[in-house]
This record gives structure tokens, sequence and C-alpha cells, in this order.
């Protein structure tokens, strides 16, 4: 209940606050007389505002904070890592060296071409499959393998976008400004494209928390239990991958969500990935709209990289998390 109401407060937050102030009676109201209940207050440029602007950019805030964190928690439970996060495997890696290629040889460095996010996509997910294969050659893959794997693959891929950034002066700057993820380009298809990648790879992790319940003792345990781990632990890889691949083509790179958050609510509600993931999906989600509303608001009319105001308020609040896990330890 109480993750509900903090979604709430976010959601209405991110439609009220901004640099036009409008009151939240008002945009309440608006929302009641979309459903056939009383009628809207709002003036044309008002209703814009609200419908063209700040609702798609909430909407993708939403879809972003849930499926990383979801991601975030299913790895973890995959992984039996707790500082395993969305893109452990290489998606931020292939995702940065995709965008950068777009910037640097399509947009000459100047724009970002508006097929930049595909190419984002095609090299996270191909980042992603080479991990896999490299990691333990398909199906006969295990955790330590796999995450070694990811690790040499997204240093090369680095080193990759590293070398195309600094043969183009002109676009770094716009690379940055990509890799520290923002969600002011949010359009509503955006979100559309978005939309299905996240739902159905979110399903995937959620209804899979019993299955990683039973993983969290381990392999030859798993096994004996009757669980197929290695089948489950593809699908659950490319899920995972595939759903933070499609939410980092649309936003750019945001740290911390995936890894803070799941291990905040496992202090909340235990260490059963049956609740750690669907309140995951709504914790994570209220947790990046709140982001959202302070990097357009704090230093408007500028705006805060997204994933800065993540790193500000995540990299505390990991340290704090680690500290209490020590001290319970002893």
């Amino acid at each position: 209940m109480l993750t509900l109401t903090g979604l709430s407060v976010a959601v209405v937050g991110g439609l009220v606050i901004g640099p036009t102030p409008i009151g939240v009676s008002r945009v309440v109201g608006d929302l009641f007389s979309h459903v056939g209940l009383g009628r809207s207050t709002l003036t044309s440029l008002q209703s814009t505002i609200i419908w063209q602007l700040r609702a798609p950019r909430l909407v993708l805030g939403l879809l972003a904070g849930a499926m990383l964190s979801v991601a975030g928690g299913t790895y973890q439970g995959v992984f039996r890592n707790p500082l395993a996060d969305p893109y452990l495997l290489g998606v931020a890696a292939g995702a940065g060296l995709g965008a950068t290629f777009a910037i640097v040889d399509v947009g000459g460095g100047l724009t970002t071409p508006t097929w930049a996010p595909l190419l984002a996509f095609v090299g996270a997910m191909a980042a992603v499959t080479v991990t896999w294969l490299i990691g333990g050659r398909g199906l006969r893959s295990n955790a330590s393998t796999l995450i070694l794997a990811g690790v040499a693959v997204s240093s090369l891929l680095t080193s990759a976008q590293t070398f195309l950034q600094q043969s183009s002066s002109n676009s770094i700057a716009r690379v940055y400004i990509w890799l520290l993820g923002s969600l002011a380009t949010a359009s509503w298809h955006s979100v559309l494209m978005v939309l299905p990648y996240v739902v159905f790879c979110a399903l995937v992790c959620v209804v899979s928390g019993r299955a990683l319940d039973i993983m969290s003792v381990g392999e030859d345990e798993s096994r004996s239990l009757g669980l197929p781990v290695r089948r489950v632990r593809l699908i659950l890889i490319v899920a995972s991958s595939l759903g933070t691949a499609a939410v980092v083509s649309a936003v750019g790179l945001i740290g911390f969500v995936g890894i803070i958050v799941p291990h905040i609510v496992r202090l909340l509600v235990g260490t059963s990935y049956r609740r750690i993931l669907p309140i995951s999906v709504v914790f994570g989600a209220a947790f990046l709209v709140f982001a959202d509303t302070i990097a357009r608001t704090v230093m408007a009319p500028s705006e805060l990289p997204l994933g800065v105001v993540t790193a500000l308020v995540g990299a505390p609040v990991f340290v704090l998390i680690l500290s209490f896990r020590r001290q319970v330890a002893r």
C-alpha cells in the first residue's frame, strides 16, 4: 500500500510540477474528465503541456524505472550476486557503442539521428549474445563464467566506443549527454516503441519469482528439485536483457536504479523473489519519476541529466544499505 501511494504521488507530481505551474486540482480534474467524470478546467496551452510534454515523459519514466528495477532484481537472483545490475552482461557497453556510431558516423557528431535508438538496441542485444556465447557456449554456461565474459565484452566495446568518440571531437558532448540518460526527448512514439518489450519482459521476470527462490539454494540443489536451471537462466537473461536494451535505446544509460531498488525492497519485504520482483516494478517506476522531476526542476530552465540525479541519490543510499547489511551480519 505504501509503495502504491508513493507511485500515485510520483505520477501527480510528474504532471503538476514544472516551469509552468498547474494546480493539482486542475490536473486531477482533467484526468477524471477523460473517463467521463466532471469537466476539465485546463486551458488549451495547459492541456498541451500536460498531454504532449509531461505525460509521455512520465509514462516513459514509469516504464524505464519498472524495467530497470525488475531486471536488476532478476539478475541478482540469476547470478546469486547482490551487486548484479541490468548492465552486467554488456547491455550498457553495446548500447553505448551503437549510439556513438550513429552520432559520429551518421550524424557527423553534430546531431543525434532519429534511428540512433535502433542502433543502440541492436548493439545492446549483440553484446549480450556475444557474452552468452563466450561465457559458456549456450546452455552449458554457468553464472560465474557469464559474469567474467560480460566484463570482458563490456571492456572491449567501451574501448571501441572511446575510439569512435576521439575520432570526432564534435561528438563528445552529444555522446556524453546520451550516455548520462534523459527523458527530455520522450514522446508517445517512444512510449509505444518501448511498451511491448517492457510489459512482456517484466511479466516474464515477475512470474519467475518462485524459480529464483529455488535457484537461491544453489544450482545442484535446484536441479535435484527438478528445476531446469540452465533453461530458466537463459529465459530470464534474455527477458531482462531485451527489456533493458529497449529502455536504454529510448532513454540512454541510467545507473543505480537496477541495483539499489531491489536492495531497498529486499530490506522491506524479505528475501523472497516472489515479493521482491513485483514490488520492485512499482518502487522502481516511482523512484525514476521522482528522480526525473528533480532533474527537470532543480536547475530550471536548464535540466540535469537523469543519470546524474540517480547517481547522486543512489550512491549514498547504496552505501547506507551496505553499512546496514554489514551491521546486521554482525
